[in-house]
């Protein structure tokens, strides 16, 4: 095993604060994906899979999405300055984090095709190692992306709506590539879901 990396317990943090303006008015988090809205699909995802505990990080107000996610069994994290962006949400995601956790897998709300295989995928690389371990399809770059503890307190200062993408550019080195399945399927638009639908009737 590489030095420094601990092969602890790996929490998941799951990114559902944004406001998805370029939706019109619809909230793609709550689109129906496997019979429930997506955010539920995917918290009961990431509950499935290795990581020890899910932490979804809401806006402030979000009754339907809270609604959403009720019996999954994932921790609510509430952003209060949400609307400054993927910064917030990563900041307040990371403040609530268990102080034991060895590493934390860093989610996005819109990606239907991303499953608990590709997540245990990531934390089995971790394990091996791997400092940051990056979902990829196709070798492009994409999401989820686990990030070793050694990094928690980058992650914690985040500022704006970049996230984590300063720090993955910084530490390009030290960034493990896993393939994973439906790491680049993201949706932001109705155009995005309309294809997405059309390509996956059974969804």
């Amino acid at each position: 095993m590489t030095a420094g990396i601990d092969a602890g317990p790996v929490d998941l943090i799951l990114l559902a604060a944004g406001a998805g303006r370029r939706m019109g008015g619809r909230d793609k988090l709550l689109e129906p994906v496997g019979g429930q809205a997506l955010l539920a699909t995917l918290a009961g995802v990431a509950r499935g899979s290795r990581a020890r505990e899910v932490l979804v990080v809401l806006p402030p107000e979000a009754p339907a999405r809270r609604a959403a996610l009720q019996g999954i069994g994932a921790r609510i994290v509430v952003a209060a300055e949400a609307a400054e962006g993927m910064g917030a949400s990563l900041r307040a995601g990371m403040a609530a984090l268990r102080p034991d956790a060895a590493g934390v897998v860093v989610m996005l709300g819109d990606m239907p095709e991303v499953t608990a295989a590709g997540i245990d995928a990531l934390i089995a690389a971790h394990a091996a190692g791997g400092a940051i371990c990056r979902a990829t399809s196709g070798g492009a770059p994409g999401h989820p992306v686990l990030f070793d503890r050694r990094f928690f307190a980058v992650l914690a200062a985040s500022a704006g709506d970049a996230g984590a993408r300063a720090l993955l550019r910084a530490e390009a080195a030290r960034v493990v590539p896993v393939s994973v399945a439906g790491a680049a399927t993201d949706l932001d638009t109705p155009e995005d879901w309309a294809a997405w639908r059309a390509a996956h009737p059974e969804a």
